[in-house]
C-alpha cells in the first residue's frame, strides 16, 4: 500500500513538473521509458514459438476459410448471372 501511495505520488510528482516546465525533457523521459520497459513481462522463446505458430495456423485457417467462400459465391453467381 506504502509503494502504491508514493508511486501515485511520483506521478503527480511528474506530472506537476511536466506542466510548469512546458518542455521536452529528454533525460526524464528516457529515464521513464527505462522503468516502463523494466516493468514488461517479456515471453519466453518457447511461449514466443507456440503463440507466433497459433497466430500462422489461424491466419492460414482464416484465408482458406475466406478463399472457399468466395469461390463458392464466385460459383453462385456465375450461375445466376
Amino acid at each position: 500500500m506504502v509503494k502504491k501511495e508514493a508511486s501515485k505520488e511520483a506521478q503527480k510528482e511528474t506530472v506537476a513538473s511536466a506542466d510548469a516546465g512546458g518542455g521536452l525533457d529528454a533525460a526524464r523521459f528516457l529515464k521513464g521509458t527505462q522503468e516502463e520497459l523494466a516493468k514488461v513481462v517479456w515471453p519466453t522463446r518457447q511461449q514466443l514459438i507456440s503463440e507466433s505458430a497459433a497466430v500462422i495456423l489461424m491466419v492460414s485457417l482464416s484465408a482458406t476459410i475466406i478463399y472457399f467462400i468466395d469461390q463458392f459465391f464466385g460459383w453462385v453467381s456465375g450461375r445466376v448471372f
